[in-house]
């Protein structure tokens, strides 16, 4: 069992992205690439990472990525800063 991670990138244009994936490196590089897989993201660059959370399974994060996107920005600006070490 892998773990699953729940990510939101910031983007050029000061908006959020939020995603999974099981590597987060990975998908920041794929985020900023020529050929994103988003098209969300690919005429937002650069993006930056900004919060990851760990899950122990696809299902869990995509219920948590769910949750976060029904949020306001202004709670997701929130949960950046009460998560900052």
């Amino acid at each position: 069992m892998s773990d699953w991670f729940v990510y939101m990138l910031r983007c050029a244009d000061n908006s959020l992205y939020t995603g999974v994936t099981t590597d987060l490196a990975r998908r920041l590089d794929e985020h900023n690439g020529t050929k994103s897989l988003t098209k969300y993201t690919r005429i937002r660059q650069p993006v930056t990472m900004v919060y990851h959370e760990r899950h122990d399974s696809r299902s869990a994060a995509g219920k948590r990525e769910a949750a976060i996107k029904k949020l306001r920005k202004s709670a997701k600006e929130a949960l950046l800063i009460n998560n900052k070490n």
